[in-house]
């Protein structure tokens, strides 16, 4: 079971990557757009050394190299298993960067940032939905929530700011315009698929309410609060179990509800702001 699912994590993150090099090569480099995150920034450095020095290295390389100060710290402060799979994903997206290649599919410059933007987006709402993450600033942001237990949008928003004003500057600010639009559809997409919000409440409606604290007691370090419940049709007595979790803990939860209690109703909503003990560590 334990090996399927580790099996099932590995084909997403490999999807994840394919698709990523695919938005990549296919759209948004033919169209001088860039994307989000460290592999926009990537796809920057690599047009600065093309327009600006001798030397040239390719996104997919430059993505790599990136990641590899990020991937030693998340090694240290995040956790090896969230690490491990984010390294992968990096792994895959430079490989699939350098192997496929870089072709023109149209030449509207908003096809390009729109169908660039939608794919990037699945690939990565779909790694995220299962557990990983794209690496870069997900795992900036991770270590800075605990660091400091403040909404890192922030750290996004000055990172993409340099991106699209970059674009401006080299390309003209039409092309500035064209990635902002990618980034829109890259986050609402993602927002479609896997909620980027920094921190989530979860209410689980179940019966078996031991059996489903013991589980996510083992699995997360989180505390829970029961609360009474009847069913209003059923007339059933049951319980609700209410527990605030970061995003990249939400695969993990659901995982375990449905492996504990299938019939377990469970709702995830948006915590805007949490007062009081929040494990940070």
């Amino acid at each position: 079971m334990h090996v399927t699912l580790e099996a099932k994590k590995f084909l997403v993150v490999l999807v994840g990557a394919v698709l990523g090099a695919v938005a990549m090569n296919f759209f948004l480099i033919p169209a001088n757009v860039y994307a989000s995150g460290f592999t926009g920034m990537a796809q920057l450095l690599s047009s600065l050394l093309k327009e600006f020095t001798p030397f040239h290295l390719s996104t997919g390389i430059l993505l790599f190299i990136l990641n590899i100060p990020v991937t030693i710290l998340g090694w240290m402060k995040v956790g090896r298993s969230f690490t491990i799979y984010s390294f992968v994903s990096v792994f895959l997206t430079s490989f699939f960067l350098e192997v496929i290649p870089v072709v023109e599919l149209s030449p509207d410059i908003l096809l390009n940032a729109v169908f660039g933007g939608v794919i990037a987006a699945v690939g990565v709402g779909l790694t995220l939905k299962y557990g990983a993450s794209t690496g870069g600033m997900d795992i900036i942001a991770m270590i800075l929530s605990r660091l400091k237990d403040r909404p890192v949008g922030t750290y996004f928003f000055i990172m993409n700011s340099i991106i699209i004003i970059s674009a401006g500057f080299l390309y003209g600010w039409e092309k500035s315009l064209y990635t902002l639009v990618t980034l829109y559809v890259t986050t609402r997409v993602i927002d479609a698929i896997h909620t980027r919000h920094e921190k989530l409440t979860a209410m689980i409606i179940t019966k078996r309410t031991q059996e489903l604290k013991d589980a996510i007691h083992a699995k997360l370090v989180r505390g829970i609060t029961t609360v009474p419940a009847k069913g209003a049709f059923s007339v059933e007595d049951k319980e609700m179990l209410i527990i605030v979790i970061s995003r990249y803990e939400l695969y993990e939860l659901e995982h375990t509800i449905k492996e504990v209690d299938p019939q377990a109703f469970t709702n995830i909503v948006q915590t805007t702001g949490v007062f009081g003990f929040f494990r940070k560590d």
